[in-house]
């Protein structure tokens, strides 16, 4: 079994993940928010789907599908066009609301076929590339993959966990 192979088996766990966390659920479920600082489904998977699709294309050289496949546009948030959620205050939690599930798991699943095409033709001598020199030490490819399957794994399971609360009430 070669890098890319388990790679690619992870990044499907992230989409299987998500659609369990998204599908069935109502416009009103996905965007609740537990408490005024919590964050919602929406917010959750919205976004470790902008922050693949960013870091993922940085690295690879392609594009940003929320650019370049009107995801923004289609999202229509108050927020910057690059905005991958990172920081976010409550206020700008809020901002971040889908009327269906289906506008999240289509963004998702174009970003999760952008990220595979980039997987299978993977060498494992790339992922020594450096993607990143603002850090020290400076990030490979590798390193990189890796930091965006832990970010996404935390986010949708704590999108499970908030779903796992709403439907207990």
């Amino acid at each position: 079994m070669h890098a890319k192979d388990v790679l690619v088996d992870a990044y499907d766990r992230i989409q299987e993940e998500v659609h369990a966390v998204v599908e069935g659920l109502s416009a009103d479920e996905l965007n609740a928010r537990l408490d005024d600082e919590a964050n919602s489904i929406t917010w959750l998977v919205w976004h470790l789907t902008r922050v693949q699709d960013d870091h993922i294309a940085d690295a690879s050289g392609l594009k940003q599908l929320w650019l370049t496949q009107d995801w923004a546009d289609r999202f229509g948030l108050s927020l910057p066009r690059r905005d991958t959620g990172y920081g976010h205050t409550s206020s700008k939690v809020g901002k971040v609301r889908v009327d269906s599930g289906e506008l999240l798991l289509g963004y998702h699943d174009a970003v999760h076929e952008q990220t595979l095409g980039f997987l299978r033709d993977l060498d494992d001598d790339e992922l020594d590339r450096v993607v990143d020199e603002s850090w020290s030490p400076p990030v490979t490819l590798g390193v990189r993959l890796v930091s965006v399957l832990s970010d996404d794994l935390q986010h949708v399971g704590q999108a499970a966990f908030v779903r796992g609360i709403l439907r207990a009430r």
